[in-house]
């Protein structure tokens, strides 16, 4: 079988020229800003970036003054002339370049809505419950490369009524191609947010249960993800998952939208199918895939079925765009875990006999950003498949899961079972029906003992775990518990949770 993606040659189009931004540093000058916000400038200026966080301000940068319910953004003003803005957006007049608006808020969308009129190529948009911000990274990568530099995407989880617009007043008159994450947790939020984006092409990840709290059922998720295809430009592409229990429902969506419909999965109709994922050298896996009149084989670095399936969406989206699938394949071998999502960090443990170095590694695997019962699934799978000498989870509280949290979160016990997990570490009031579930497998464990009987344990093996309510009683938990050379230690939650501060405690030790 020839499986081979190869990287087309650079593009050789003839640069066009945009009256609104030159091939320059120059992002925005103060004259459109007025135009376009409807606002007044107080002189002329140009700036090279946008920001609304003062202490993100760069040398150049346009802040936006933002109000809040607790915090109005007119306060940081002369902090971020300080750090080198170039002007702000406010709604008072203030000593300095600035651009003089009713509504800041208002005024970023605008803008926002500006920049997405002058975009010169395809745009995308991705959502779902699960993977929504790799597959957006993974997409934005293959394109970026292919397009030398000339792709543009929201940074970090920048998904929602503020960030949405943000992420398109940063975009450059010359961006080829621009990737944006759409986020939500209560119906209506997408549809708001895909008006803005107006998507040539469209992805939905996963449907999972996310926000079920907000939203009640999982049908009711599936609604509010497939508001994505609202926005769709006329003749937009959308691409979803073939093997969602709520295909049918999305698939329904997207032609009522008008869209064509590009299916991604292991199902045997899909148009992106799966046909096989064999572990590859080095980590992650081999991946052949069918996408209709080629097959394409191609390395994701990131371990799990979930990486490969994602990759998947990744290859129909870049296809979508016209864009290089051979660059799609290159990104995804090269583009490892992201921080909170997946990165492998190798951490020195106090435990163990030291190598030939003198060191006594550990793994930490981190996806300490996010947590639903899918994902939480999905990662605990790859645990047990990822050699150790020690497997340790280190599991947060799922938010936002309402009246289903308790079934939920006790539901964990039998993946932790099937990864092998050999101690659990439990953070967050949310978890106490997992740990009632957890403490009976160990005492029907000890009583099996004491009456010299085999355990009948319907979970199987019981797991020693410690339950704790804040993120410092879980790292003293893991030093008592003793992390030794080779273990590896899997960090997942809700980001409220706060696990993050357990990874850079654990990645800052000593061994």
């Amino acid at each position: 079988m020839n499986a081979v993606a190869r990287i087309l040659e650079w593009p050789t189009d003839e640069v066009e020229e945009n009256p609104l931004a030159p091939w320059s540093s120059a992002l925005w000058d103060s004259a459109t800003l007025a135009r376009v916000m409807k606002g007044e400038a107080s002189g002329a200026f140009t700036v090279s970036g946008v920001e609304i966080d003062s202490r993100d301000v760069q040398g150049g940068d346009l802040f936006f003054a933002l109000k809040g319910e607790t915090m109005d953004g007119h306060r940081f003003v002369e902090g971020a002339f300080a750090k080198g803005a170039a002007a702000v957006v406010v709604d008072r007049p203030v000593d300095g370049p600035h651009i003089l608006v009713t509504d800041t808020t208002e005024a970023l969308e605008l803008l926002g809505a500006a920049s997405r009129e002058r975009a010169r190529g395809p745009i995308i948009g991705v959502t779902g419950s699960v993977g929504k911000t790799g597959v957006k990274e993974a997409i934005f990568a293959a394109l970026d490369r292919a397009s030398r530099g000339d792709a543009h995407r929201s940074v970090k989880s920048y998904n929602n009524h503020v960030g949405v617009p943000l992420s398109l007043a940063r975009m450059p008159a010359r961006a080829r191609f621009g990737i944006f994450e759409m986020g939500m947790n209560h119906a209506g939020e997408i549809a708001a947010l895909t008006r803005q984006v107006r998507p040539n092409l469209a992805v939905i990840t996963t449907i999972a249960p996310a926000h079920i709290e907000m939203l009640g059922s999982m049908e009711a998720i599936a609604d509010a993800k497939a508001e994505i295809f609202e926005g769709l430009e006329a003749g937009g592409t959308a691409v979803i998952p073939a093997d969602s229990p709520y295909f049918n429902r999305l698939k329904e969506a997207a032609l009522a939208s008008g869209a064509q419909v590009v299916s991604f999965g292991k199902a045997r109709d899909a148009d992106v199918r799966l046909l096989d994922a064999v572990p590859a050298i080095g980590g992650g896996s081999l991946v052949t895939i069918d996408m209709g009149d080629r097959r394409v084989c191609y390395t994701v670095a990131s371990p799990g079925e979930h990486h490969v399936i994602n990759s998947l969406a990744v290859m129909a989206a870049v296809r979508g765009v016209k864009g290089d699938l051979g660059a799609a394949g290159v990104a995804l071998a090269e583009m490892g875990g992201l921080p909170g999502r997946g990165a492998r960090l190798q951490i020195d443990v106090p435990g163990g006999e030291p190598d030939v170095d003198g060191r006594r590694p550990a793994l930490l695997i981190d996806e300490s950003y996010n947590a639903n019962p899918a994902s939480m699934r999905a990662t605990l799978e790859q645990l047990g498949r990822t050699p150790a000498h020690r497997r340790i989870a280190v599991l947060g509280a799922m938010k936002e899961l309402g009246s289903h949290g308790p079934d939920y979160h006790a539901g964990l016990a039998g993946p932790i079972r099937d990864a092998g997990v050999d101690y659990a570490v439990l953070v967050g009031q949310e978890m106490e029906p997992l740990a009632e579930v957890l403490a009976q497998a160990l005492e029907e464990g000890r009583i099996s003992g004491e009456l010299g009987k085999s355990a009948g344990d319907p979970l199987g093996k019981a797991v020693p775990f410690a339950h704790c309510l804040t993120v410092g009683e879980a790292v003293d938990a893991l030093r008592r518990f003793g992390l030794e050379r080779d273990d590896v230690i899997l960090v997942k939650g809700s980001n409220s949770v706060g696990l993050a501060s357990l990874v850079n405690a654990l990645d800052k030790q000593e061994g």
